[in-house]
C-alpha cells in the first residue's frame, strides 16, 4: 500500500510539473508572437531562458531563448551581432547538451553563423559560410523530413553570387523542396518549432 502511495504521488507530481511547464511555454509562445520590437523580443528571450534554467532538462526553452536573441539582432540594425551570436551560441550549447543531433538546433547554428557573416561579408564569407553550410547539412541528416533547413538554405543562397554556387535559380529549387516538405510536416507538440512556411513562400516569390 505504501509503495502504491509513493508511485501515485510521483505520478501526480509529474503531472503538476508537466502542466507548469506547458503553462510557461504557452505564455512564452504568446509573448513571442506579440513581440514587435527588439526590446520585446529580448524580453521574450529572457523569459524563455528563465523557463529553461528552471526546468534544466527541456531543450525547447533554450531553443526559443536563442532564436529570439537572433531575431532581435535582425530587428535592430545597430545591434552587436557578434555579441548576440555569442549569447545565442551559449544557449544553443545548453539545448544541445539536452538533445544531441537535433535538426532544429542545427538550424539555429546556421542562423548564428549567417548573423556573424553579415558583420563583414567580404572577409567572413569563407569561414562563417562554411559553418552555416555544415550546420544545414547536419540538420538535413538529423531529420530529412524537416523543411526548415531548406528554408534557411534557400534564403541564404538567394544572396550568394552565382559564381559561388548561389543565385535565385539555385535557391528556387531548394525553397520548392521546403514547401513540399511542409505539406506533410507536423510538429511533435504545440511548442515544437513550426515556423518557415511563410518565409519560404515569400522567398520563393522573390526568386520568380
Amino acid at each position: 500500500m505504501k509503495k502504491l502511495f509513493v508511485v501515485l504521488s510521483m505520478f501526480l507530481m509529474g503531472n503538476v510539473n508537466a502542466q507548469k511547464f506547458e503553462g510557461a511555454m504557452e505564455k512564452g509562445m504568446l509573448q513571442f508572437k506579440e513581440a514587435k520590437s527588439p526590446e520585446e523580443m529580448l524580453a521574450t528571450s529572457a523569459f524563455f531562458e528563465r523557463v529553461a534554467d528552471a526546468e534544466k532538462d527541456k531543450w525547447l526553452p533554450y531553443y526559443y531563448a536563442a532564436q529570439t536573441q537572433i531575431l532581435a539582432a535582425w530587428m535592430n540594425p545597430n545591434s552587436d551581432k557578434d555579441k548576440v551570436a555569442e549569447k545565442a551560441n551559449s544557449l544553443i550549447l545548453k539545448a544541445e547538451l539536452i538533445s544531441a543531433n537535433n535538426s532544429e538546433i542545427y538550424c539555429l547554428k546556421q542562423m548564428t553563423a549567417v548573423l556573424q557573416l553579415t558583420v563583414d561579408a567580404m572577409s567572413r564569407w569563407q569561414s562563417y559560410g562554411a559553418i552555416a553550410s555544415e550546420a544545414i547539412a547536419k540538420a538535413k541528416a538529423a531529420d530529412a523530413s524537416n523543411p526548415r533547413p531548406y528554408v534557411l538554405e534557400g534564403q541564404y543562397l538567394m544572396n550568394v553570387p552565382e559564381a559561388f554556387g548561389g543565385g535565385k535559380a539555385v535557391a528556387k529549387k531548394i525553397l520548392e523542396k521546403s514547401l513540399t516538405l511542409f505539406e506533410n510536416f507536423k510538429p511533435a507538440s504545440p511548442y515544437h518549432p513550426n515556423w518557415g512556411k511563410e518565409q519560404a513562400t515569400t522567398a520563393l516569390a522573390a526568386c520568380q
